[in-house]
């Protein structure tokens, strides 16, 4: 029986199919497409295959997990949402045939292809290899000089040196964003590959499927409790309880992205001294809230009303663990150096000082007594990211928001300088 239509979406022609998915055209929503994955499972190329019932719904629901937490975190992404069981919709992209992997560790195909090398070996950083996607020629590996003077182009994008640091950079930021979101759970995400693609407006974004297919994934960091496709390739020979196996542990997989994203249990306190710095209140709090970090402005005077400054602290104190507060006060800084020195929390000083008097005001600041340890700040957004920074110890999502952010300024420089960049004659 032939598929027309899935929750809504009338399908079009088939774009691609591959070994486990369909991608269909969506004719009614122009720019986006549909991918339904199915109940298949291979290894080698293909060579070795099997129906494994279930499968595409499985696979369909650790995509939109790991995508969804991936976009949250601010990656740019194709995924769009999740669309019935075993589909979803995404934005459509022309897909550049290089497979990015990552690892953490050597195994697998790595260990033949560096002979002397010991399995187990940690990279740090991170080691990246690129592959063709070939499947008659088992997807070689391929150099960046290779990916470069391939000369690809899609979506009136040529791939050259730019494009590819772009998707070096980004691809390491993605594993190590679900390495921390793994470590939450106590297993070691040991390699990974990623695919990207060039959407309708010639940026580079991360697309096609992530899922158990994807990844290298050990419990307790311990290889002979291997979740992922790996204990699949392994099978000499091929049972129906070795296929239930391997689907329970890509149902194990899925259960444990259920709920990997941390609560959102912070807070950042504002303590302006008094309402007339509202103004660069409120711009901490957009920095913050950009960051991803809940943010609450509260008004008073440590100088004026020391009894009231230091009730607001208990108040805090008494319903929040991860807790940072942010002092802004000018002329003479009490607030700052009276909090620190009555919380065991964080505290950032950011006054609002103006040019003309920023040498004497600040220094209330930073000449505090002995035994206060509170932070000082000029800017708005320094003090966002340096409650994002403390934060992000223990909370991988907003680490990650830091991580992504700092790519996107790379990203925004190399756009820039390819922009301007080239010799002009006098």
């Amino acid at each position: 029986m032939t598929t027309t239509s899935i929750e809504g979406y009338k399908l079009g022609k088939v774009l691609i199919e591959g070994k486990t998915k369909q991608v269909y055209d969506l004719p009614e929503h122009p720019g986006l497409c549909l991918l339904l994955s199915k109940d298949r499972i291979t290894a080698g190329d293909g060579v070795k295959a099997h129906d494994l019932a279930g499968k595409a719904e499985i696979s369909n629901t650790t995509n939109g997990q790991v995508f969804r937490l991936l976009n949250e975190a601010g990656i740019r992404t194709a995924y769009v949402k999740h669309c019935g069981a075993k589909a979803f919709i995404a934005r459509k992209c022309e897909m550049i045939p290089i497979e990015w992997v990552t690892r953490r560790l050597a195994t697998g195909s790595f260990l033949k292809r560096n002979v002397g090398v010991p399995e187990g070996y940690r990279f740090s950083p991170p080691k990246q290899e690129t592959f063709f996607k070939d499947d008659a020629n088992h997807d070689p590996q391929w150099s960046e000089e290779q990916i470069i003077s391939a000369k690809f182009e899609l979506n009136g994008l040529p791939i050259g040196q730019d494009e590819v640091d772009i998707m070096r950079r980004t691809t390491l930021l993605v594993f190590e964003i679900l390495e921390r979101a793994w470590q939450t759970k106590n297993c070691a995400l040991i390699d990974m590959k990623v695919e990207f693609g060039i959407d309708a407006d010639g940026n580079i974004v991360l697309a096609d499927i992530i899922d158990s297919d994807s990844w290298r994934l050990w419990p307790s960091g311990d290889k002979r409790l291997m979740v992922d496709k790996q204990v699949y390739r392994n099978l000499t020979s091929v049972t129906s309880s070795d296929l239930d196996t391997v689907k329970r542990n890509f149902i194990w997989v899925s259960e444990q992205l259920a709920d990997i994203v941390p609560r959102k249990d912070h807070l950042v306190v504002v303590l302006m001294g008094s309402a007339s710095d509202t103004s660069h209140s409120e711009k901490i709090a957009t920095s913050c809230r950009f960051l991803g970090l809940n943010v609450e402005l509260r008004v008073s005077s440590a100088h004026k009303g020391p009894e009231e400054t230091l009730r607001i602290v208990r108040e805090y104190e008494s319903v929040m663990n991860n807790l940072i507060f942010v002092a802004v006060a000018g002329r003479s800084n009490g607030l700052g150096p009276v909090v620190s020195g009555s919380t065991n929390y964080p505290v950032i000083n950011c006054p609002p000082v103006k040019s003309d008097n920023m040498q004497v005001d600040v220094w209330s600041s930073l000449n505090l007594p002995s035994g206060l340890g509170c932070a000082t700040v000029l800017y708005p957004e320094a003090a966002a990211l340096h409650a994002a920074t403390i934060l992000g110890l223990g909370n991988f999502m907003i680490w990650s928001r830091l991580r992504v952010k700092g790519l996107n300024n790379f990203i925004t420089l190399k756009k820039a300088d390819k922009e301007l960049r080239g010799v002009r004659s006098a």
